[in-house]
């Protein structure tokens, strides 16, 4: 784990905080990956999640992983992580990784 990271543990999952120090992209403040610590996944982590600054300045927003693909020369992206039935599922997981950055800002 690099000095800057910070985690925050749940039951099931951990929240591991990278901060982007570099400052790049613009309004990107840091990554987040998921380590299961139970079940199935148990000793696996999911990668590609990113906590940005809202463009109009109030709040934040985290991207989930995704997979980028073309379609007639029109860039599109694929979700990796989709709610199989309840569209508001991913609240969670979102609040989740807001959670652990707000605790990573007050120790910071």
């Amino acid at each position: 784990m690099s000095p800057n990271a910070s985690v925050v543990a749940t039951q099931n999952v951990t929240v591991k905080i990278t901060p982007n120090d570099k400052g790049n992209p613009p309004g990107k403040l840091a990554d987040a990956e998921i380590h299961f610590v139970d079940g199935v996944f148990a000793g696996l982590k999911l990668i590609g999640f990113a906590i940005w600054e809202r463009r109009t300045g109030a709040g934040r927003n985290v991207t989930f992983p995704a997979r980028q693909y073309s379609v007639n020369g029109e860039r599109r992206s694929f979700a990796l992580l989709r709610p199989i039935a309840d569209t508001n599922a991913q609240d969670t997981l979102r609040d989740l990784i807001l959670s652990a950055y707000a605790e990573y800002e007050q120790a910071a």
